[in-house]
Protein backbone atom coordinates (compact mmCIF):
# COMPACT_ATOMS: atom_id res chain seq x y z
CA UNK A 1 0.00 0.00 0.00
CA UNK A 2 1.48 3.41 -0.78
CA UNK A 3 2.34 6.07 1.59
CA UNK A 4 -0.93 8.08 1.97
CA UNK A 5 -0.74 11.70 0.75
CA UNK A 6 -3.66 14.46 1.48
CA UNK A 7 -6.34 14.29 -1.57
CA UNK A 8 -6.68 17.74 -3.19
CA UNK A 9 -10.48 18.27 -5.52
CA UNK A 10 -11.05 20.77 -7.89
CA UNK A 11 -13.34 24.00 -6.28
CA UNK A 12 -15.07 24.96 -9.33
CA UNK A 13 -17.27 23.97 -11.73
CA UNK A 14 -14.53 23.68 -14.14
CA UNK A 15 -15.24 20.25 -16.29
CA UNK A 16 -17.72 18.91 -18.28
CA UNK A 17 -20.65 16.69 -15.79
CA UNK A 18 -20.22 13.23 -16.31
CA UNK A 19 -23.31 11.75 -15.26
CA UNK A 20 -23.43 8.29 -14.56
CA UNK A 21 -25.54 5.35 -12.78
CA UNK A 22 -23.79 3.75 -9.92
CA UNK A 23 -22.08 0.20 -10.40
CA UNK A 24 -20.65 -1.97 -8.04
CA UNK A 25 -18.33 -1.10 -5.20
CA UNK A 26 -15.86 -3.70 -4.99
CA UNK A 27 -12.97 -3.44 -2.52
CA UNK A 28 -14.27 -0.16 -1.50
CA UNK A 29 -14.82 0.11 2.74
CA UNK A 30 -17.75 1.66 4.25
CA UNK A 31 -16.44 4.90 5.19
CA UNK A 32 -14.82 5.33 1.55
CA UNK A 33 -16.14 6.58 -1.78
CA UNK A 34 -13.44 5.53 -3.43
CA UNK A 35 -10.04 2.88 -3.58
CA UNK A 36 -7.06 3.78 -5.66
CA UNK A 37 -4.51 1.11 -5.27
CA UNK A 38 -5.35 0.49 -1.82
CA UNK A 39 -5.64 4.15 -0.96
CA UNK A 40 -9.44 5.18 0.21
CA UNK A 41 -10.70 8.19 -0.16
CA UNK A 42 -13.01 9.02 2.85
CA UNK A 43 -16.24 10.46 2.83
CA UNK A 44 -15.58 12.70 4.84
CA UNK A 45 -12.96 13.71 2.43
CA UNK A 46 -15.37 13.69 0.02
CA UNK A 47 -17.52 15.82 1.89
CA UNK A 48 -14.85 18.62 2.88
CA UNK A 49 -13.86 19.24 -0.72
CA UNK A 50 -17.92 19.09 -1.64
CA UNK A 51 -18.31 22.11 0.77
CA UNK A 52 -15.86 23.94 -0.71
CA UNK A 53 -16.44 23.26 -4.53
CA UNK A 54 -20.12 24.36 -3.61
CA UNK A 55 -18.88 27.80 -1.69
CA UNK A 56 -16.97 28.58 -4.92
CA UNK A 57 -19.43 27.71 -7.21
CA UNK A 58 -22.23 30.35 -5.44
CA UNK A 59 -22.05 34.08 -6.24
CA UNK A 60 -20.12 35.74 -3.63
CA UNK A 61 -22.06 36.50 -0.32
CA UNK A 62 -24.62 33.82 -0.87
CA UNK A 63 -25.61 31.62 1.75
CA UNK A 64 -23.65 28.03 1.58
CA UNK A 65 -25.96 25.51 0.71
CA UNK A 66 -26.54 22.01 2.12
CA UNK A 67 -27.88 19.61 -0.49
CA UNK A 68 -28.37 16.22 1.28
CA UNK A 69 -29.63 14.06 -1.14
CA UNK A 70 -31.26 12.24 -1.88
CA UNK A 71 -34.27 14.25 -0.72
CA UNK A 72 -32.59 17.47 -1.13
CA UNK A 73 -35.16 18.99 1.66
CA UNK A 74 -32.39 21.96 3.00
CA UNK A 75 -31.43 22.58 -1.02
CA UNK A 76 -35.47 23.04 -2.03
CA UNK A 77 -36.43 25.17 0.61
CA UNK A 78 -33.23 27.63 0.06
CA UNK A 79 -33.96 27.97 -3.29
CA UNK A 80 -37.69 28.92 -2.88
CA UNK A 81 -36.74 31.57 -0.64
CA UNK A 82 -34.28 32.84 -2.97
CA UNK A 83 -35.93 32.18 -5.97
CA UNK A 84 -37.33 35.47 -7.78
CA UNK A 85 -40.97 36.04 -8.13
CA UNK A 86 -42.41 35.15 -11.41
CA UNK A 87 -42.82 36.90 -14.19
CA UNK A 88 -47.02 38.18 -14.16
CA UNK A 89 -49.28 35.47 -15.62
CA UNK A 90 -46.42 32.72 -14.87
CA UNK A 91 -46.42 29.95 -12.69
CA UNK A 92 -44.39 29.60 -9.14
CA UNK A 93 -41.73 26.85 -9.86
CA UNK A 94 -42.70 23.88 -7.85
CA UNK A 95 -40.89 21.63 -5.20
CA UNK A 96 -40.39 19.12 -8.10
CA UNK A 97 -38.53 21.54 -10.55
CA UNK A 98 -36.60 22.64 -7.37
CA UNK A 99 -35.34 19.27 -6.42
CA UNK A 100 -34.23 18.75 -9.87
CA UNK A 101 -32.51 21.65 -9.95
CA UNK A 102 -30.94 20.71 -6.38
CA UNK A 103 -30.07 16.71 -7.86
CA UNK A 104 -28.49 18.68 -11.02
CA UNK A 105 -26.33 20.50 -9.26
CA UNK A 106 -25.31 18.10 -6.85
CA UNK A 107 -24.12 15.87 -9.58
CA UNK A 108 -22.39 18.17 -10.96
CA UNK A 109 -20.07 19.16 -7.72
CA UNK A 110 -20.26 15.38 -6.79
CA UNK A 111 -18.44 14.42 -10.21
CA UNK A 112 -16.47 17.19 -10.21
CA UNK A 113 -14.70 16.30 -6.90
CA UNK A 114 -14.62 12.95 -7.00
CA UNK A 115 -13.10 13.64 -10.28
CA UNK A 116 -9.95 15.84 -8.40
CA UNK A 117 -9.90 13.40 -5.47
CA UNK A 118 -9.12 10.74 -8.16
CA UNK A 119 -6.61 12.61 -10.02
CA UNK A 120 -5.00 13.23 -6.91
CA UNK A 121 -4.33 9.80 -6.37
CA UNK A 122 -3.11 8.87 -9.96
CA UNK A 123 -0.86 11.59 -10.08
CA UNK A 124 0.83 11.24 -6.42
CA UNK A 125 1.04 7.54 -7.11
CA UNK A 126 2.88 7.97 -10.64
CA UNK A 127 5.13 10.63 -9.01
CA UNK A 128 6.30 8.10 -6.61
CA UNK A 129 6.71 5.70 -9.42
CA UNK A 130 8.59 7.51 -11.26
CA UNK A 131 11.06 8.95 -8.63
CA UNK A 132 9.68 12.35 -9.70
CA UNK A 133 9.78 14.30 -6.21
CA UNK A 134 8.97 17.92 -4.55
CA UNK A 135 11.00 19.43 -1.58
CA UNK A 136 9.48 21.19 1.14
CA UNK A 137 11.44 24.01 -0.15
CA UNK A 138 10.34 23.60 -3.72
CA UNK A 139 6.75 23.40 -2.64
CA UNK A 140 6.82 26.58 -0.52
CA UNK A 141 8.11 28.62 -2.96
CA UNK A 142 5.58 27.65 -5.50
CA UNK A 143 2.75 28.31 -3.30
CA UNK A 144 4.61 31.40 -2.07
CA UNK A 145 4.42 32.33 -6.16
CA UNK A 146 0.89 31.12 -6.92
CA UNK A 147 -1.06 33.27 -4.16
CA UNK A 148 1.10 36.41 -4.79
CA UNK A 149 0.24 36.07 -8.17
CA UNK A 150 -3.62 35.72 -7.57
CA UNK A 151 -4.07 37.48 -4.07
CA UNK A 152 -1.66 41.23 -4.28
CA UNK A 153 -2.89 41.47 -1.21
CA UNK A 154 -2.90 39.33 2.00
CA UNK A 155 -6.35 40.31 2.77
CA UNK A 156 -7.37 38.93 0.02
CA UNK A 157 -5.70 35.77 0.42
CA UNK A 158 -7.68 35.60 3.29
CA UNK A 159 -10.90 36.76 2.33
CA UNK A 160 -10.97 34.00 0.05
CA UNK A 161 -10.29 30.88 2.52
CA UNK A 162 -12.95 32.12 4.69
CA UNK A 163 -15.26 32.74 1.53
CA UNK A 164 -14.06 29.14 -0.08
CA UNK A 165 -14.45 27.41 3.30
CA UNK A 166 -10.98 26.17 2.83
CA UNK A 167 -7.86 25.96 5.02
CA UNK A 168 -4.34 27.36 4.70
CA UNK A 169 -2.92 23.66 4.50
CA UNK A 170 -5.67 22.90 1.74
CA UNK A 171 -4.25 25.57 -0.04
CA UNK A 172 -0.91 24.61 -0.19
CA UNK A 173 -1.52 21.24 -0.88
CA UNK A 174 -3.56 21.66 -3.78
CA UNK A 175 -0.75 23.75 -5.68
CA UNK A 176 1.85 20.82 -4.12
CA UNK A 177 -0.54 18.50 -6.55
CA UNK A 178 -0.69 21.05 -9.33
CA UNK A 179 3.16 21.24 -9.63
CA UNK A 180 4.17 17.52 -9.13
CA UNK A 181 1.60 16.77 -12.03
CA UNK A 182 3.28 19.99 -13.91
CA UNK A 183 6.82 18.15 -13.08
CA UNK A 184 5.53 14.36 -14.56
CA UNK A 185 4.14 16.25 -18.05
CA UNK A 186 7.21 18.24 -18.33
CA UNK A 187 9.23 14.84 -17.82
CA UNK A 188 7.54 13.23 -20.32
CA UNK A 189 7.76 16.48 -22.74
CA UNK A 190 12.00 15.62 -22.14
CA UNK A 191 11.29 12.55 -24.09
CA UNK A 192 9.81 14.11 -26.82
CA UNK A 193 11.23 13.51 -30.28
CA UNK A 194 13.93 16.12 -31.26
CA UNK A 195 12.92 17.82 -34.79
CA UNK A 196 15.56 17.08 -37.04
CA UNK A 197 16.77 18.62 -40.26
CA UNK A 198 14.89 16.50 -42.35
CA UNK A 199 11.48 17.32 -40.81
CA UNK A 200 11.98 20.57 -41.18
CA UNK A 201 12.50 20.72 -44.82
CA UNK A 202 9.96 18.12 -45.16
CA UNK A 203 7.51 20.47 -43.64
CA UNK A 204 8.81 23.69 -45.48
CA UNK A 205 8.29 21.86 -48.99
CA UNK A 206 4.70 20.78 -48.08
CA UNK A 207 3.79 24.11 -46.73
CA UNK A 208 5.42 26.62 -48.66
CA UNK A 209 2.68 28.98 -49.25
CA UNK A 210 2.44 29.61 -45.75
CA UNK A 211 5.91 31.09 -46.46
CA UNK A 212 4.96 33.36 -48.97
CA UNK A 213 4.07 36.72 -48.81
CA UNK A 214 1.67 37.78 -52.32
CA UNK A 215 2.06 40.47 -54.41
CA UNK A 216 -0.25 43.68 -52.91
CA UNK A 217 -0.92 47.03 -54.74
CA UNK A 218 -1.50 50.42 -53.33
CA UNK A 219 -4.17 52.04 -55.01
CA UNK A 220 -6.29 55.05 -55.49
CA UNK A 221 -10.19 54.14 -56.23
CA UNK A 222 -13.50 55.72 -56.92
CA UNK A 223 -16.19 53.19 -57.41
CA UNK A 224 -19.49 54.34 -58.82
CA UNK A 225 -22.76 52.67 -59.16
CA UNK A 226 -22.76 52.71 -63.26
CA UNK A 227 -20.88 52.97 -65.96
CA UNK A 228 -21.71 56.79 -66.98
CA UNK A 229 -20.59 57.88 -63.59
CA UNK A 230 -17.32 56.39 -63.66
CA UNK A 231 -16.47 57.76 -67.16
CA UNK A 232 -17.53 61.19 -65.71
CA UNK A 233 -14.87 60.47 -62.34
CA UNK A 234 -12.46 59.26 -64.97
CA UNK A 235 -12.58 62.53 -67.17
CA UNK A 236 -12.13 63.89 -64.01
CA UNK A 237 -9.32 62.99 -63.41
CA UNK A 238 -7.85 63.39 -66.67
CA UNK A 239 -8.67 66.91 -66.64
CA UNK A 240 -6.19 67.48 -63.79
CA UNK A 241 -8.90 67.05 -60.63
CA UNK A 242 -7.23 65.57 -57.55
CA UNK A 243 -8.20 62.15 -55.92
CA UNK A 244 -9.60 63.99 -53.06
CA UNK A 245 -11.79 66.10 -54.81
CA UNK A 246 -13.25 63.20 -57.36
CA UNK A 247 -13.40 60.66 -54.88
CA UNK A 248 -15.45 62.81 -52.34
CA UNK A 249 -17.97 63.83 -55.63
CA UNK A 250 -17.94 60.44 -57.56
CA UNK A 251 -17.13 57.23 -55.02
CA UNK A 252 -19.69 55.43 -53.15
CA UNK A 253 -16.51 53.46 -51.22
CA UNK A 254 -16.94 54.80 -47.58
CA UNK A 255 -14.10 53.11 -46.86
CA UNK A 256 -11.79 54.95 -49.26
CA UNK A 257 -13.57 57.97 -50.32
CA UNK A 258 -12.90 60.60 -47.57
CA UNK A 259 -8.76 59.06 -47.89
CA UNK A 260 -8.52 60.29 -51.50
CA UNK A 261 -9.46 56.87 -52.48
CA UNK A 262 -6.57 55.15 -50.55
CA UNK A 263 -6.92 51.33 -50.48
CA UNK A 264 -3.14 50.35 -49.65
CA UNK A 265 -1.91 46.88 -49.53
CA UNK A 266 -4.16 44.70 -51.99
CA UNK A 267 -2.96 41.29 -52.06
CA UNK A 268 -3.53 39.50 -55.38
CA UNK A 269 -6.79 37.00 -54.98
CA UNK A 270 -8.34 39.11 -52.31
CA UNK A 271 -11.06 41.48 -54.97
CA UNK A 272 -13.73 39.86 -57.59
CA UNK A 273 -11.85 37.72 -60.19
CA UNK A 274 -12.50 40.96 -63.36
CA UNK A 275 -11.13 43.32 -60.37
CA UNK A 276 -8.37 41.65 -59.50
CA UNK A 277 -7.67 40.59 -62.94
CA UNK A 278 -7.47 44.65 -64.08
CA UNK A 279 -5.38 45.48 -60.59
CA UNK A 280 -2.65 42.91 -61.28
CA UNK A 281 -2.38 43.65 -65.10
CA UNK A 282 -2.25 47.78 -64.77
CA UNK A 283 1.23 49.45 -64.78
CA UNK A 284 2.02 52.24 -61.93
CA UNK A 285 0.50 55.01 -62.63
CA UNK A 286 -2.17 53.85 -65.08
CA UNK A 287 -5.43 55.61 -64.76
CA UNK A 288 -7.33 52.35 -65.60
CA UNK A 289 -11.34 51.56 -66.00
CA UNK A 290 -14.08 51.16 -65.43
CA UNK A 291 -14.29 47.97 -64.35
CA UNK A 292 -17.64 45.96 -63.76
CA UNK A 293 -17.89 44.71 -60.53
CA UNK A 294 -20.86 43.27 -58.24
CA UNK A 295 -20.64 46.36 -56.76
CA UNK A 296 -20.30 48.80 -59.41
CA UNK A 297 -17.72 50.13 -62.16
CA UNK A 298 -14.11 51.47 -60.50
CA UNK A 299 -11.82 53.34 -62.04
CA UNK A 300 -8.68 53.19 -60.28
CA UNK A 301 -4.74 53.98 -60.75
CA UNK A 302 -1.74 51.29 -59.37
CA UNK A 303 0.71 53.60 -56.74
CA UNK A 304 2.77 51.42 -55.58
CA UNK A 305 3.66 47.41 -56.51
CA UNK A 306 5.29 45.21 -54.16
CA UNK A 307 6.08 41.97 -55.28
CA UNK A 308 5.43 38.55 -54.25
CA UNK A 309 8.32 37.47 -51.57
CA UNK A 310 9.42 33.67 -50.43
CA UNK A 311 10.71 32.92 -47.55
CA UNK A 312 13.69 30.96 -47.71
CA UNK A 313 14.42 27.48 -46.20
CA UNK A 314 16.72 29.31 -43.71
CA UNK A 315 14.49 32.03 -42.89
CA UNK A 316 11.76 29.37 -42.53
CA UNK A 317 13.30 27.51 -40.28
CA UNK A 318 12.88 29.08 -36.57
CA UNK A 319 9.41 28.68 -37.11
CA UNK A 320 9.17 25.70 -38.77
CA UNK A 321 11.43 23.80 -35.62
CA UNK A 322 9.03 26.01 -33.18
CA UNK A 323 5.88 24.51 -34.17
CA UNK A 324 7.23 20.83 -34.63
CA UNK A 325 8.78 20.76 -31.27
CA UNK A 326 5.51 21.89 -29.56
CA UNK A 327 3.24 19.30 -31.90
CA UNK A 328 6.22 16.40 -30.26
CA UNK A 329 5.85 17.99 -26.86
CA UNK A 330 1.98 17.74 -26.91
CA UNK A 331 1.99 14.36 -28.35
CA UNK A 332 4.19 13.35 -25.60
CA UNK A 333 1.94 14.92 -23.19
CA UNK A 334 -1.06 13.48 -24.63
CA UNK A 335 0.07 10.10 -24.54
CA UNK A 336 1.34 10.48 -20.98
CA UNK A 337 -2.07 11.24 -19.90
CA UNK A 338 -3.49 8.00 -22.08
CA UNK A 339 -1.14 6.40 -20.27
CA UNK A 340 -1.74 7.72 -17.02
CA UNK A 341 -5.20 6.72 -16.95
CA UNK A 342 -5.29 3.33 -18.51
CA UNK A 343 -2.51 2.74 -15.82
CA UNK A 344 -4.43 3.75 -12.82
CA UNK A 345 -7.84 3.65 -14.01
CA UNK A 346 -7.13 -0.31 -13.67
CA UNK A 347 -6.61 0.50 -9.77
CA UNK A 348 -9.43 2.67 -8.97
CA UNK A 349 -12.80 1.17 -7.41
CA UNK A 350 -15.72 3.46 -6.71
CA UNK A 351 -18.66 3.28 -4.06
CA UNK A 352 -22.24 2.95 -5.25
CA UNK A 353 -23.44 6.42 -6.23
CA UNK A 354 -19.81 7.82 -6.60
CA UNK A 355 -19.29 5.85 -9.61
CA UNK A 356 -17.96 7.58 -12.50
CA UNK A 357 -15.39 7.51 -15.61
CA UNK A 358 -12.46 7.45 -13.76
CA UNK A 359 -13.94 4.40 -11.90
CA UNK A 360 -12.67 0.76 -12.91
CA UNK A 361 -16.36 -0.16 -12.19
CA UNK A 362 -17.37 2.52 -14.29
CA UNK A 363 -20.21 1.26 -16.68
CA UNK A 364 -19.35 1.15 -20.29
CA UNK A 365 -20.48 4.25 -22.38
CA UNK A 366 -23.32 3.40 -24.26
CA UNK A 367 -22.30 3.16 -28.42
CA UNK A 368 -24.88 3.88 -30.92
CA UNK A 369 -23.33 4.19 -34.67
CA UNK A 370 -26.64 4.43 -36.37
CA UNK A 371 -28.50 7.58 -35.90
CA UNK A 372 -32.11 8.04 -36.55
CA UNK A 373 -33.89 8.94 -39.38
CA UNK A 374 -33.50 12.48 -39.82
CA UNK A 375 -31.40 12.94 -36.66
CA UNK A 376 -28.03 14.87 -36.28
CA UNK A 377 -24.98 12.92 -35.38
CA UNK A 378 -22.54 14.66 -32.62
CA UNK A 379 -19.77 14.10 -31.22
CA UNK A 380 -19.09 13.10 -27.77
CA UNK A 381 -18.96 16.01 -25.46
CA UNK A 382 -14.89 16.69 -24.97
CA UNK A 383 -13.10 17.56 -20.90
CA UNK A 384 -11.87 21.10 -21.36
CA UNK A 385 -8.90 22.71 -20.27
CA UNK A 386 -9.59 24.73 -16.48
CA UNK A 387 -8.43 28.31 -16.01
CA UNK A 388 -5.25 28.48 -14.50
CA UNK A 389 -5.48 30.03 -11.09
CA UNK A 390 -3.82 30.22 -8.15
CA UNK A 391 -4.60 28.76 -5.56
CA UNK A 392 -6.05 27.13 -6.06
CA UNK A 393 -3.92 25.64 -9.11
CA UNK A 394 -5.80 22.49 -11.10
CA UNK A 395 -3.90 20.46 -13.89
CA UNK A 396 -5.80 19.25 -16.93
CA UNK A 397 -7.30 16.32 -16.50
CA UNK A 398 -7.06 13.02 -18.65
CA UNK A 399 -9.72 11.66 -20.44
CA UNK A 400 -12.02 9.32 -18.17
Amino acid sequence: MRKKIRSLPALGAFFVVVLVLAACGDSVPGNSVASVDGETITRNDFTHWLGIAASTSQPQGSAKVAYAPPQYTACVANKKKTAPKPAKGQPQQTDAQFKAQCKQEYEGLRDQVMQFLILEKWVNGEAEDQGVELSAKEAETEFDKAVKSSFPKTKDFQDFLKQSGMTLNDAKFQVRFSTVYTKLREKAAKNAPKVTDKAIADFYDKNKARFATPATRDLRVVLTKDQAKAQQAKQALQSGQSWTTVAKKFSIDQASKNQGGSLLGIAKGTQEKSFDDAIFAAQKGQLTGPVKTQFGYYVFQVQKITAAKQQSLKQATPAIKQQLDAQNKQKADDEFNEALRKKWKARTNCADAYVMSQCKNAPKPKTNTTAPAGAQQQAPPQQQAPPQQAPPQQPQQPQG
